[in-house]
């Protein structure tokens, strides 16, 4: 059995939640990836950040994301959109860590600062639906 991160390096997948998905600012970033559908997690919990949301891996009553196939250059250009820093992730301000989806293992950004305050969304996406 082929261990989840080293699958993941072979073929990237991404699940994304906020301003990545179709049709919202980001997604232009995606442009090359293949779109392989929609699922739902129920271990993330999304915090409305206002201008885009951080996600925290916590309980939930289900959180909507995208899931793509991405190639090295394109996940590495979306570790510098999410200030991941892989030689010190808890210094950036998201950190990337493997998720089960539908479609397999795929890598998930999850904010790092605070959350004291804001909005949690428990269920659905963002923006709120």
């Amino acid at each position: 059995m082929h261990s989840p991160v080293l699958a993941i390096r072979r073929t990237p997948l991404v699940a994304v939640y906020g301003t990545l998905k179709r049709g919202l600012h980001n997604h232009h970033w995606l442009q090359d990836a293949e779109y392989l559908g929609r699922d739902t997690l129920t271990h993330i919990t999304l915090y409305d950040l206002g201008h885009c949301p951080g996600a925290k891996q916590e309980p939930s009553r289900g959180i909507e994301v995208e899931v793509y196939r991405v190639n090295a250059s394109g996940l590495a250009a979306l570790d510098r959109l999410e200030d991941y820093r892989v030689r010190a992730p808890s210094r950036g301000t998201y950190d990337r860590s493997v998720h089960a989806t539908t479609f397999g293992p795929a890598w998930l950004y999850l904010y790092n600062p605070g959350v004291a305050g804001r909005p949690a969304i428990r269920q659905g996406g963002w923006p709120a639906n």
